[in-house]
């Protein structure tokens, strides 16, 4: 995707389509809008007036301009009604705009910024919006098409501006575009098809990360593993060919030695359920639960990308679980990295096991923090849905931040609660604790294990099973990986630079 900004008159830009944003039933048409009505003899004016164009989110409206002015079409792109107006409105419209131009095989969209008098935000702001609506909406995933019949879609987004605007605006395109690009990397990782994205994968993508980004990169071999004590991940991997690959990147963006915030993503890069195999159908969708760990892999290519003044390490182990003559079996009792036993009831509740070991590891090299991305439990898929992610924590004010980090994404979290009285329902006859505390509350429990190798570091969970790939298009996301929430966790990460000293 190719984008700029563009500081000509409006009805000057030779573009295959010149969007204006619209709030709901509002029949006083702005500025922009009411000129270029005056030059299309009242067309967009006379569709207000018969309600075809009532400004509703995602409404998108097509007028041909014929040669009355340069653009050959007007997109009018409802935002909703203006009283309950949220920035994620813009990212929607733009998205919108973009899936429908993209049918009717239009090229090239030229967006016309708002005044900050009309959104109320800021203009460097809006244009961020715009941008990462159009790079959200416009990305698709035809890697393995043999036929390009519905074409490339969209291929360059404009804003245009005033030229008062124009720093303001490239500023705010840029940001959304390295947001963007990190996002869409990991929907990309998570759409994969599992023999295209083993844990030896997920290696070449982080050494490509850190090659472009100037990051530390350290990957950990199997025998490594071993030697640091991370037996709960090296249990899941046991059972497959493919060797388990533990990946270390960091970013330092502060002249601190302190690691300020620490990214953990489960990589199982296919979870056939292992000896406790799942039923078949629909597994070929467990291809996906990876996808934290494409997360926290993109987040930090964004981190660095806007060279935010703050020290990141984005810890991954990526494993492969299948059943073999070597798996691990119900029953088992592994010893973890931190030192407590686990005894092993179901070998499919292995990303808490993965996650252990890799948490230990994040509180022995001193993370002030850490947030952890995982595809956990399908308990947080029947509590919650496709919607909204499970945030689980021990410490209040860091998931505050997670919570707004991801209101301003517009990836919503849910806080759900983690009282102590859900142990009980871990606690093991044989070893410390067991990987799975029955169906009642599963994504609580499951979230409860985890926090038993945090100790007191600041920690929030991200339970990310029903909103890391959707069945269907919803808001900006096709079908398919959403890259939920690498973008909640580079405004975090955002959010925290600010505040570090």
């Amino acid at each position: 995707m190719l984008y700029k900004v563009i500081t000509k008159p409006p009805m000057d830009i030779k573009t295959g389509a010149l969007a204006v944003f619209c709030f709901q039933d509002n029949k006083n048409l702005s500025q922009l809008l009411d000129s270029i009505d005056k030059q299309l003899g009242g067309a967009i004016k006379l569709l207000v007036d018969s309600g075809e164009i009532k400004g509703k989110i995602g409404e998108v409206t097509v007028i041909h301009t014929g040669t009355k002015i340069a653009p050959g079409r007007v997109v009018v792109c409802g935002i909703g009604k203006q009283q309950q107006f949220r920035q994620d409105f813009i990212r929607q419209a733009a998205s919108s705009a973009c899936k429908m131009l993209a049918k009717k095989g239009v090229k090239d969209v030229s967006f016309a910024v708002p005044d900050k008098e009309i959104t109320g935000l800021d203009t460097g702001l809006v244009a961020q919006l715009i941008t990462e609506g159009a790079g959200l909406g416009s990305w698709s995933f035809k890697k393995y098409f043999t036929s390009d019949d519905d074409g490339n879609g969209i291929e360059a987004v404009n804003l245009v501006a005033r030229d008062i605007e124009k720093d303001e605006v490239t500023a705010g395109l840029e940001t959304g575009r390295i947001i963007t690009e990190s996002a869409n990397l990991a929907r990309e990782m998570v759409n994969e098809p599992a023999n295209y994205m083993k844990p030896a994968d997920m290696v070449l993508i982080a050494k490509k990360v850190s090659e472009e980004n100037n990051l530390e990169i350290e990957v950990f071999e199997r025998e490594q593993m071993e030697e640091l004590g991370m037996r709960a991940v090296l249990a899941v991997a046991q059972g497959s060919n493919n060797p388990p690959k533990f990946i270390k990147l960091t970013y330092r963006g502060s002249s601190g030695d302190d690691i300020d915030l620490a990214l953990v993503g489960k990589a199982v890069t296919f979870d056939s359920g292992g000896i406790s195999i799942k039923p078949s159908e629909k597994m070929e969708a467990m291809k996906m639960d990876m996808a934290g760990g494409a997360s926290v892999i993109s987040a930090i290519k964004a981190i660095s990308e806007l060279k935010l003044k703050i020290n990141v390490v984005a810890l991954v182990a990526a494993v492969e679980n299948l059943p073999s003559g070597t798996a691990q079996r119900p029953g088992d009792v592994v010893k973890a990295m931190s030192g407590k036993t686990i005894e092993v009831i179901s070998t499919d509740a292995e990303g808490r096991m993965t996650l252990a070991d890799v948490l230990t590891y994040a509180g022995k090299i001193g993370a002030k923090r850490i947030v952890d991305v995982a595809t956990l439990t399908g308990a947080c898929v029947i509590a919650l849905g496709e919607v909204a992610t499970g945030a689980f924590t021990n410490n209040q004010e860091l998931v505050e931040m997670v919570k707004q980090a991801g209101e301003k994404a517009g990836e919503y979290m849910w806080q759900m609660p983690m009282y102590d009285e859900y142990k009980e329902q871990y606690k093991s006859d044989v070893a410390d604790i067991k990987n799975v505390g029955g169906r009642d509350g599963g994504a609580i429990t499951a979230a409860l294990f985890l926090s038993e190798f945090v100790d007191s570091t600041p920690w929030v969970h991200l339970d990310v099973a029903g909103t890391a790939m959707i069945g269907k298009d919803r808001k900006y996301w096709s079908k398919g990986g959403t890259g939920v929430p690498a973008r909640t966790l580079v405004n975090l990460a955002e959010a925290l630079s600010r505040e570090i000293k």
